[in-house]
């Protein structure tokens, strides 16, 4: 045991060669892992990531891609944060992605208790964001209240976060600043809004009508001289022709309750139609 037998070790030596290497080797290795290189007190930023030129970072900056810290991916801290560039804090709406970001996150404007109870979608089973960041990033993404006709853009300010209604107590962003880029029209008696968009070389926007399906907005664009009622029918929101007969209240404006009704399609010969066209 122990000796030589030409070029191989015996099982002993060899066991004595692997503790040589255990207690003089590997501490060599272990000791270099340091613990107090400080990376763990560096915050590592979230950024919006996807940006071809810029990002957006949890902190509210935004920088070129180029500049970000490749550590911790962070923007630097110079410039405005929470910049609101190219936005309109009236519509809450921008025509940058990440200067979208930038500014929601701002506590003056998103709420972060209030953010963090939206649905991210619409179904009751639907979860919620898990940080100011994660609604800031969600709501400055493109949806269908976005586009028109599913392929073109509503307005250049697509880009919006404001909070909607959809938890107790918030404010949605005003009717008008959504209907961007739309041409509200007036149907004339018997027209549906199919045909009064496309008399004017446009096409009904069908994702709009439940906008213009409000008292306050058919007040706004028609007379209303008999009222503003709640009806059923699919040619609504429309206003009741001064001539009809007078069980259909002439002069009367009238909305549906049920927006499922809403059509672009519908039409009635006493009624002429509120209509959003682009």
């Amino acid at each position: 045991m122990g000796k030589f037998r030409g070029d191989l070790l015996l099982p002993s030596a060899l066991h004595a060669t692997l503790w040589i290497l255990v207690a003089f080797g590997f501490p060599a290795v272990i000791s270099a892992i340091r613990k107090d290189i400080g990376l763990a007190e560096n915050r590592v930023c979230r950024n919006t990531v996807q940006g071809r030129y810029l990002l957006s970072d949890d902190n509210g900056y935004v920088c070129t891609a180029l500049s970000v810290d490749s550590w911790t991916r962070c923007c630097p801290v110079k410039g405005d944060q929470f910049s609101c560039q190219g936005c309109n804090l009236i519509s809450q709406c921008c025509n940058s992605y990440e200067y979208c970001v930038s500014c929601c996150l701002d506590p003056s404007r998103t709420d972060k208790d209030l953010a963090m109870k939206v649905k991210i979608a619409k179904p009751v089973t639907a979860g919620t964001y898990s940080s100011a960041f994660d609604f800031c990033a969600g709501r400055c993404r493109h949806n269908s209240a976005s586009v028109v006709h599913e392929n073109a853009y509503a307005s250049d300010f697509h880009h919006c976060f404001s909070l909607q209604s959809n938890y107790s107590g918030s404010t949605e962003v005003t009717f008008e600043a959504r209907l961007a880029g739309i041409n509200i029209v007036t149907g004339r008696p018997g027209e549906s809004c199919t045909i009064a968009c496309s008399l004017r070389g446009q096409s009904c926007v069908p994702n709009r009508l439940f906008l213009l399906n409000r008292c306050n907005l058919l007040q706004k664009y028609m007379l209303c001289k008999g009222g503003c009622f709640a009806s059923l029918g699919s040619d609504q929101p429309a206003e009741v022709e001064e001539f009809a007969p007078k069980h259909m209240s002439p002069g009367a404006c009238l909305y549906t309750q049920t927006e499922a009704m809403l059509s672009c399609d519908g039409s009635h010969q006493h009624t002429k139609r509120l209509c959003p066209c682009a």
